[in-house]
């Protein structure tokens, strides 16, 4: 039996009925892809919010993949659709390579790649490193008639989505912190020019940046979101992450740091990326308690505090 893992689990769980309809048809899914595309499987990942992530291996040729089905989603319907889309823009420079879909099934067979940047135990820095350099293999234009988000959409739909979750968790942090991340919500809709807009990935975090077993050196990303928007956003989530170093010290000036380096090694507008990085962390500390039984939404939280 495919058991999804901890965080996933607890996804379904706070999904209700949506939730627990999907893992119980979960076998049957998954005995229906494995007989689609002739895999057997072997271990379910342990990592991700957002899908049962299982290894296989195709009997037609031997070749090693993965397979990743979408669980259903809390916020938007359109998930699955935008990630092919980015997984197809992207062509598997700077992210997993897309071998083949199913869209009936929310199913995707991808290239297999090696552990990601937290497994191998790499320090904060060396993270940065990795991350902001596949970032910059990863950004390219994007076609005029793509199906993705653009910049505007994004930030209003951060402002709605914090505000909302603030009030319905009974007001879990100061207002101060709200109010700041909706203003640069405003700031960052204001800025947005899609003449210099690229494709963005959405959730860059070491944790989403895995190895290149034939390339030593060289990383892919999993897990693309697929947005419209300015390079700025990407370096907004290795902004919002790591923050054990940062609620250590003197937070406001160590984060204020991560922004400027992170701007100079992608030639990004650092005040952007801190902007983006506080709408990040805000909106993610949400979520997170909401959603799941960790204690990592109020360290989000408090670094936000922190740097208000």
């Amino acid at each position: 039996m495919i058991q999804p893992p901890p965080l996933v689990a607890q996804r379904l769980a706070a999904l209700g009925e949506r939730g627990a309809a999907w893992l119980a048809d979960l076998p049957d899914l998954m005995a229906g892809v494995a007989e689609r595309w002739d895999l057997t499987y072997g271990e379910v990942f342990s990592g991700g919010t957002a899908a049962v992530v299982v290894a296989a291996r195709r009997l037609t040729d031997g070749l090693d993949c993965v397979v990743k089905a979408f669980v259903p989603e809390p916020y938007d319907e359109r998930g699955f659709e935008r990630s092919v889309l980015t997984h197809e823009l992207a062509g598997g420079r700077g992210c997993v390579a897309m071998l083949d879909h199913d869209p009936v099934r929310r199913v995707m067979l991808l290239e297999r790649l090696g552990p990601d940047l937290g497994a191998l135990g790499r320090t904060v820095p060396e993270i940065l490193e990795a991350v902001s350099a596949t970032l910059l293999e990863f950004w390219r234009p994007v076609p005029a008639d793509a199906a993705l988000p653009d910049g505007v959409y994004a930030t209003q739909w951060l402002a709605a989505f914090i505000t909302t979750t603030w009030e319905q968790l009974g007001q879990p942090c100061d207002r101060l912190v709200i109010d700041r991340a909706v203003a640069y919500c405003d700031e960052r809709a204001a800025a947005y020019d899609p003449a210099t807009a690229v494709l963005v990935h959405g959730d860059a975090h070491g944790w989403n940046t895995l190895t290149v077993p034939s390339c030593a050196g060289r990383y892919k990303f999993v897990d693309p979101e697929g947005l419209r928007s300015e390079r700025a956003r990407d370096l907004g989530i290795p902004m919002r992450e790591y923050n054990g170093e940062l609620i250590r010290g003197d937070t406001a000036r160590l984060t204020r740091q991560r922004a400027e380096w992170l701007g100079a090694r992608c030639d990004v507008d650092p005040e952007a990326v801190w902007q983006w990085g506080f709408i990040e962390r805000v909106s993610t500390g949400l979520a997170n308690l909401r959603d799941f039984d960790t204690d990592d939404g109020p360290t989000f939280l408090e670094v936000a505090r922190r740097c208000c």
